[in-house]
């Protein structure tokens, strides 16, 4: 059950939560319960105080030792993800060709570190998929994006947006699966999938070499609506935030001012683009978010096109926030 503590809303950075079929706006911290056309939400944050100090250092230089990067209970619930990338790599490059069948990632050593389509060994029956471009090199920093799947999906599903332009792009992909048919936070609260994924970014942290200023979190459908919730709640440590389709944002605190990518389908049936993105674009624009926002013809879905425009927006060097340009 999620720990609701109450925290003062910023003056001049509100968030507000949305979902599917209803828009709840308060002056005052509060807490709703609503539900959409494919997903419930059960007591979720409305709004939260910036907290800069954490956002003081440069993300390069955030660093934690193996020892400190498992959450407490308290961390958890509030959503805080405690992994950062190394400051160094190992100068053996990851690409060694293997001497044997190699070892779920989980068992792995820098040295042994392989590329391609893995699963890290974190859970039996709903893994954590990573995909690594076939030209990665360990002494040259590679973007990360950790992508998200929606309702009733996988890691597998969480991969499809994305997982041929990693390879064309070259950015490493890292897909985890919720610990049921959704994302926590639409269950009650943070919980058991923010432990998940920290675990998943700790492993990876420690194996690849990771460009802290391109490490990005990005979903579709229930999985954009986490990815905005997630990476406002770390935005000390997610770099962009990219969101196909999304419901809802449910922030449990605001972390930096990371740029933000939305795209809706203008006939989208499942998450109607009215009472969602149109809703949200604005909300967070007013919260002082850069957004680029992108509306296309086309139903609750992510075309490929949309997904490149995506991938390209976060890999230049000044990713552009205008509408639809």
């Amino acid at each position: 059950m999620l720990l609701m503590t109450k925290l003062p809303l910023s003056p001049t950075r509100r968030l507000l939560f949305f979902a599917a079929g209803a828009v709840i706006s308060s002056l005052t911290p509060a807490y709703v319960s609503t539900s959409s056309q494919n997903s419930s939400v059960a007591l979720s944050r409305v709004g939260a105080q910036t907290n800069k100090a954490q956002n003081s250092k440069p993300r390069s230089h955030q660093t934690m030792s193996s020892s400190s990067l498992t959450p407490d209970l308290q961390t958890t619930r509030q959503g805080r993800l405690l992994a950062r990338p190394r400051a160094s790599v190992p100068a053996q490059t990851a690409l060694q060709a293997p001497t044997q069948a190699p070892l779920p990632a989980a068992q792995q050593t820098p040295r042994q570190a392989a590329h391609g389509l893995q699963p890290l060994g974190l859970d039996r029956q709903r893994d954590v998929m990573l995909f690594v471009p076939s030209f990665y090199r360990a002494d040259h920093a590679m973007p990360l994006v950790v992508s998200l799947h929606g309702a009733g999906g996988d890691a597998h599903n969480g991969l499809l947006p994305l997982q041929e332009l990693a390879e064309e792009s070259g950015f490493l992909l890292l897909s985890p699966a919720s610990r049921q048919a959704t994302w926590d936070v639409l269950h009650g609260g943070y919980g058991p999938d923010v432990t998940l994924i920290d675990r998943a970014l700790t492993l990876v942290f420690e194996r690849y070499h990771v460009d802290a200023q391109r490490l990005a979190i990005a979903g579709f459908s229930d999985g954009a609506s986490y990815a905005l919730s997630l990476g406002i709640t770390n935005g000390d440590l997610f770099s962009h935030i990219i969101a196909f389709a999304p419901g809802f944002m449910a922030p449990a605190s605001q972390q930096g001012s990371p740029p933000i990518y939305i795209a809706h389908g203008t006939h989208d049936k499942v998450l109607s683009i009215d009472r969602c993105s149109r809703q949200i674009v604005p909300q967070l624009r007013r919260a002082g978010y850069p957004v680029r926002y992108h509306e296309f013809e086309g139903p609750h879905t992510v075309p490929r096109e949309i997904a490149a425009a995506a991938a390209q927006w976060l890999l230049s060097p000044e990713p552009a926030t205008t509408r639809n340009g």
